[in-house]
């Protein structure tokens, strides 16, 4: 079960691996690749081996045999043909006598050559003298033909010409070679393969392959032991390093190890996961972890130089690091450099993620800061001593009560440099407070000489601190005198409600009466606005006959259709005459005009009309005064606008601001109408770059008679009618005028009015309507005055060029 864990622990394992791969050369990376199947091919090559050995020992002995068989026979065959031919030498020195047994046996040993002795080796010659000769080589005495059987014999004596291979009674297994003399009697040569010498060799050969397999055997074993060992030690080592790779990953820190001499850095898998990359078993360029290094917090190329130099020998520096995810992650690498020989220096270490220290460092001080300002921002005194009487915090009424420097409010600062620093306040009366229930605590109430009265809280805290809180409480002393004074008042004032309570009730009765009068005398004064209203119709009416007499008679004086006046001024006269009176026709169709709104008499004709014809025929009829001042009369509108509207009270809106827009526009200025349709609504813009309106006097437009400049002041004629009369007319058909202006550049009025033809009862209360705050442009009739003479006339600033009108009054 260890082995299996430890196994699963090995994929974690792969980071701390690649530090081993990165200082081995090539031939162990190779070799770690080949290692498994070379685990698995040793055992069965070593079989193969021993298999191979033994079968080589086996063929190697058949072979020894045969060839030893093959040698025994031929040497066995000579010796018999040389002892032959030596014993037939020796019989033939003697012709005379006999060969004897014993004579041949006395010689017998110097006829052997000494390439024939051997072990196991015997010359027997039979047939002399009824005796046989029997010649042991190694010694031993054994009674060979005893032991052969007759018919062996008879073998023998048939095959004279090779060795055979018999089988003695004993059970002995021999070669043997007959070879017969030419006298009388044989020889024969005996081997024993049971020799030493064939045994010796047969034996060294099974010795020498055992030796071999046995050796190879314990190599083998102890191979698969090493194996088995190593397979142990990596599992060792692969839990232990997934022991270390879980705790960096646990502990978000990871292994550095930078080859300064190759400029390569090793990183383990936790750093990887760390900075959200994919792990890498592979060294990583230098240029690639700078590239993620945070170029104002370190300089790895500088660091680098003084490692190399000897001026550092460890690093500890905090700097950040780019996430995949594109925020920074503060790290603390803390490594030390080491020399690894042949592998050149090494710097080691750790680099731990700190990020969250740093925002926590950064919430601390943000809270610290809140807390300071916290305390800063009440009104109270307020200072914190540590256990020692150290000064921890204050604020500046506590400075400001002391009157103390800014150097003795230092944290850190003793209790008793503050006394003798600052001025403690002289303390005229002191009341102890009434809670004492919490131990090492005090509240009292102490008035300074300046009068003031201090609420005093002091308290130990949980570190054996002191806390002190001041608290201003002069005016809850002041609110409490002033109570008791109020009470003394009150007494006095209920006395005074009970005088009073009888004179109230007598005004209250005179109140319902002055109530009454109130409303008898509004009820006069409607009546007598409507009388007004009458009187100014029918004066308008009464005024309108005469007026066109001197109208018409003027008119035609001033054409002579019935002949020449005499002078020239009676002709100039006559102009003026018929001037003034078409401007009184105009105030008094104006005043006519007000009156039947005002008195709730003036009636609508809504019809479908087109807008657009109504503006140009307003249009032209300004034309001609505007002509006469120079101005630049222009106009904005795309194609036919559809409204359900009166045609007359369109045309007196229209002319009535255009009128406006042409008198107080100096000369060689410019008037711009636009129209356009919105969500069912038509808005009219009339913009000029006239004289403007002052801001303050925009609420008072719109009324009747109302007028900027005062009768004493003005310098444009006008009864001030014309914009009152637009503005409720604009009313009546449901729709609403704005203005904008602003002195010496311009003035912008705009009519909104519905195109379903959506109109308002008749107004009621045309003073109501007329003193809305909505601002009117002009203080002029709808008819502009006619121009006095030139010698008469005012002269006004000359106006800015039209090109100088500001956008905004254009829109």
């Amino acid at each position: 079960m260890a082995r299996v864990h430890a196994a699963e622990s090995c994929v974690q394992s792969d980071s701390i691996k690649g530090l081993a791969q990165s200082i081995a050369q090539p031939a162990y990376n190779r070799l770690l690749i080949v290692e498994p199947l070379l685990r698995r091919a040793v055992p069965t090559l070593i079989i193969a081996f021993l298999a191979t050995i033994l079968i080589g020992a086996c063929v190697q002995v058949l072979d020894q045999n045969r060839q030893k068989h093959n040698a025994v026979t031929r040497e066995i065959a000579s010796l018999a043909d040389l002892v032959t031919e030596r014993i037939e030498r020796f019989a033939a020195r003697r012709p005379d006598s006999t060969l004897s047994a014993d004579r041949l046996l006395a010689a017998l040993p110097g006829m052997v050559p000494p390439w024939a002795n051997a072990s196991g080796r015997t010359i027997v010659v039979s047939g002399l003298d009824r005796a046989n000769v029997q010649l042991a080589l190694d010694g031993k005495s054994d009674a060979i033909l005893d032991n052969l059987l007759p018919a062996q014999l008879q073998a023998l004596s048939a095959n004279q010409n090779a060795a055979m291979e018999l089988t003695l009674q004993d059970g002995r297994k021999v070669m043997a070679a007959e070879r017969a003399l030419s006298t009388q009697g044989r020889v024969i040569v005996v081997q024993d393969q049971n020799a030493a010498s064939w045994r010796s060799d047969t034996t060294l050969l099974i010795t020498l392959s055992a030796t071999t397999g046995f050796v190879v055997l314990i190599l083998g074993f102890a191979f698969h032991w090493q194996s088995s060992r190593a397979r142990e030690s990596d599992l060792i080592n692969d839990a232990v390093r997934g022991r270390i790779d879980t705790a960096l990953n646990r502990g978000r820190c990871g292994l550095w190890d930078w080859d300064l001499s190759r400029g390569r850095i090793f990183w383990s898998q936790s750093m990887f996961t760390m900075l959200g990359l994919d792990g890498r078993n592979d060294l990583l360029a230098f240029g690639e972890v700078n590239a993620l290094v945070h170029s104002e917090d370190i300089d790895l190329m500088a660091i680098a130089d003084k490692l190399l130099s000897g001026e550092i020998d460890h690093i500890d520096q905090t700097f950040r690091m780019r996430h995949t995810n594109g925020h920074w992650i503060w790290l603390c690498v803390r490594c030390e450099l080491a020399e690894t020989g042949a592998n050149g220096s090494h710097l080691i270490g750790i680099a731990l993620d700190i990020t969250e220290q740093k925002c926590l460092a950064e919430r601390k001080i943000e809270a610290d800061l809140r807390l300071r300002d916290a305390i800063e921002t009440i009104p109270e005194a307020f200072v914190l001593w540590d256990s020692e009487n150290r000064l921890v915090l204050c604020n500046s009424h506590f400075q400001r009560l002391h009157k103390l420097p800014d150097s003795a409010v230092v944290a850190g600062t003793p209790y008793e440099t503050v006394i003798d620093v600052g001025h403690m306040p002289e303390i005229r009366a002191r009341v102890a407070g009434s809670d004492i229930s919490t131990p090492g605590a005090r509240t009292f109430e102490a008035q300074l000489n300046d009068g003031s009265w201090l609420h005093i809280s002091e308290r130990r805290t949980k570190d054996g601190g002191f806390v002190s809180v001041g608290t201003d409480i002069t005016q809850i002393k002041h609110h409490e005198q002033r109570l008791v004074d109020n009470d003394l008042r009150l007494t006095a004032y209920v006395v005074d409600l009970k005088r009073s309570q009888t004179a109230l009730e007598r005004q209250a009765r005179e109140l319902a009466d002055l109530a009454q009068k109130y409303a008898e005398e509004k009820r006069r004064a409607e009546e007598a606005n409507q009388t007004k209203s009458k009187f100014l119709a029918n004066m308008s009416h009464e005024l309108r006959t005469p007026l066109n007499a001197i109208i018409g008679f003027s008119e035609v004086m001033g054409r002579g259709m019935f002949g020449a006046l005499g002078s020239e001024r009676y002709q100039e006269y006559c102009q003026d005459i018929l001037s003034s009176g078409n401007y009184l026709l105009e105030v008094i169709n104006d005043v006519l005009d007000m009156s039947k709104i005002e008195a709730g008499r003036m009636k609508l004709d809504p019809e479908e009309l087109d807008l657009s014809q109504t503006i140009s025929e307003s249009m032209r009829v300004a034309s001609s005064r505007a002509d006469g001042k120079r101005l630049t009369l222009d106009a904005r509108i795309d194609g036919a606008i559809p409204i359900v509207a009166d045609r007359r009270a369109m045309k007196q809106i229209m002319v009535n601001l255009l009128s406006n827009a042409v008198k107080f526009t100096p000369d060689g200025g410019r008037i711009l109408v636009r129209s356009r349709t919105r969500s069912g609504k038509v808005i009219v813009t009339i913009a000029d770059s006239g004289i403007g309106i002052p801001k303050e006097a925009l609420a008072r437009l719109g009324r009747p008679f109302e007028q900027v400049e005062s009768q004493l002041t003005k310098s444009y004629h006008g009864s001030g009618l014309g914009l009152a009369i637009a503005k409720s007319l604009a009313h009546l058909h449901g729709g609403t005028l704005k203005l904008r202006s602003r002195l010496d550049i311009g003035t912008v009025v705009s009519i909104i009015l519905p195109s379903n033809g959506a109109t308002v009862e008749v107004l009621r209360d045309a003073p109501a309507l007329a003193s809305e705050t909505a601002p009117a442009p002009r203080l002029a009739s709808p008819e502009a005055a006619p121009r006095p003479r030139k010698s008469r006339a005012r002269r006004r600033p000359a106006p800015s060029p039209a090109a100088d009108l500001p956008q905004p009054y254009l829109v």
